[in-house]
């Protein structure tokens, strides 16, 4: 019987935490950083996976950011649940957790802020305008507190990838950014912590999204007009169930920006939020 894996060491202060990885480095270790809000899944727990084969060790980070959550939104309600995930990353590798407090990541006088153009308009932002304003100060943070050699996001939020590259690359932050394919159930459903939210019949409604996405992406990669295909899968996600559609859209893998002529040239991805009761669904797909 195998044993179970030792504690994970936790800390949770940038001292602590540098003064960790300086130790790593002084043996010529190299390091991963996976960042997450937490409630982790098998989802995060691939990412982890993915960490390890890159690196030597891995520090995996757990922090609630409300700076990416408006007034409405479900900051005081999302789970919580530290030793769970704790546990859960020892069981991965993990080689230390990073867990702040709210004064170590936004001590009282904090004003900075940090707005990334580009691949952060249009799409959440119609629908989140704070978002990527929240996020890209938390990452900017955490990559610098970190210093990884390589850092892992996950491909479910393909605009927050694409948003994090550009990040880094344009403030000169030499952690390489890796996104790693999104994990989805049986049903073709990507892992959420928000899955938790739904009900028996919003879950059944909910493991359509990825077929009918897959049905849209087959027609924009046929050459057709974006627009109708856009307006389709539109119509098709309310008929399969969903109470709101804020968005269906093809756009350009690499950046986001929208193909010019109406169909599509060169490598693409189709990304759509929908909504069920109070869970709100994202996902995408490339063509």
């Amino acid at each position: 019987m195998s044993e179970a894996p030792a504690p994970l060491p936790i800390v949770r202060t940038v001292e602590a935490l540098r003064a960790v990885v300086r130790d790593w480095r002084r043996q010529g270790l190299t390091v991963a950083y996976v960042p997450t809000m937490g409630a982790l899944h098998d989802g995060h727990l691939t990412l982890v996976r993915e960490a390890g084969q890159r690196a030597d060790r891995v520090v995996a980070s757990v922090f609630v950011n409300p700076a990416q959550f408006a007034a409405h939104e479900d900051l005081g309600t999302y789970p919580r649940r530290e030793a769970e995930d704790a546990a859960m990353l020892a069981g991965t590798g993990c080689a230390l957790l990073f867990a702040p407090d709210m004064e170590a990541m936004y001590p009282d006088g904090f004003v900075t802020s940090v707005i990334v153009g580009g691949p952060s308009q249009g799409l959440e932002t119609d629908f989140r305008p704070h978002f990527f304003a929240g996020v890209a100060v938390v990452v900017a943070k955490l990559l610098n507190q970190v210093q990884a050699d390589v850092a892992v996001f996950g491909e479910k939020d393909y605009q927050q990838l694409m948003v994090v590259r550009r990040l880094a690359r344009d403030l000169d932050i030499p952690t390489e950014i890796i996104g790693a394919p999104t994990l989805r159930d049986g049903h073709g459903l990507a892992l959420s912590s928000r899955n938790a939210y739904l009900s028996d019949a919003e879950l059944t409604v909910a493991r359509r999204f990825n077929g009918l996405l897959a049905e849209s992406a087959i027609r924009a990669a046929d050459k057709r007009p974006l627009a109708g295909v856009e307006r389709d899968a539109y119509s098709d996600l309310l008929k399969a169930g969903f109470e709101r559609v804020d968005y269906v859209a093809v756009r350009r893998a690499d950046d986001l920006s929208v193909f010019a002529h109406g169909v599509v040239n060169g490598p693409a991805r189709i990304l759509a939020a929908a909504w069920l009761g109070r869970t709100r669904l994202i996902d995408n797909l490339g063509l």
